[in-house]
């Protein structure tokens, strides 16, 4: 049984990009350490380490909202991410607006990165909202209100292998120097395929995403190309 571990974090400059030791892919990552500031950066979040029907997991209640331009993140430090695949177990809930979780990278600090998030609420319910998901954001320009109204059906749709919405779901993420696609629970097509919106090509931050309410987050494993 692990610890439980409660870090309120302030939100604060990132001073990330510490180069990583070339590696293929991470293990899965100690969630019973992000209350140590030497090994995890978390912003506009709050953070509780704990074991899940056997599953070391992390929950993550965020500060805000974005409509508030607030974003919890969680970045393991030293880690930093070009192009590659993310892939994690993700359990949200069925209360129709309070489930917003998922991966940030390409992250210069706070308020600009790259986001796939799911709304596990939308997942098995009627038009227009099941076309909405998962979705792609490019913060600050590109916000998921934005894209709605000028890219409708375009950074957003259903989620193939449909999960329950209250339930552990697995997504690998797969990211490239102009390209994202995401598969749910081993699906062999992808639910969602977007053309980045935001210029990478530099090594930066990758982890997890909150917004408005809570999260859990297990089995994190991150591979780069490089």
């Amino acid at each position: 049984m692990l610890k439980v571990i409660v870090a309120t974090i302030i939100t604060l400059p990132l001073t990330l990009c510490v180069p990583a030791i070339a590696q293929t892919a991470r293990d899965p990552y100690a969630f019973a350490a992000v209350a140590d500031a030497s090994r995890w950066t978390l912003l506009n979040v709050d953070a509780k380490s704990m074991d899940s029907a056997g599953r070391p997991a992390l929950h993550l209640v965020s500060h805000g909202d974005s409509a508030n331009g607030i974003i919890g993140l969680a970045l393991p430090k030293g880690e930093v991410f070009n192009t590659g695949v993310v892939e994690l177990d993700l359990k949200g809930k069925s209360l129709r607006g309070n489930s917003f979780l998922g991966i940030a990278f390409n992250v210069s600090d706070a308020r600009q990165f790259e986001a796939v998030y799911f709304r596990p609420f939308n997942f098995n319910v009627d038009l227009p909202f099941r076309d909405r998901a998962v979705q792609y954001i490019a913060w600050p320009a590109n916000t998921w209100e934005v894209l709605r109204k000028g890219k409708p059906g375009q950074f957003e749709a259903r989620v193939a292998n449909v999960p329950d919405a209250d339930d552990w779901f697995h997504a690998r993420i797969e990211i490239k120097a102009r390209e994202v696609k995401v598969f749910v629970n081993g699906a062999s097509e992808p639910s969602l395929v977007v053309e980045r919106l935001a210029v990478g090509g530099v090594p930066r931050p990758v982890g997890l995403f909150v917004d408005t309410a809570d999260g859990f987050y297990a089995n994190l494993r991150i591979s780069r190309d490089d």
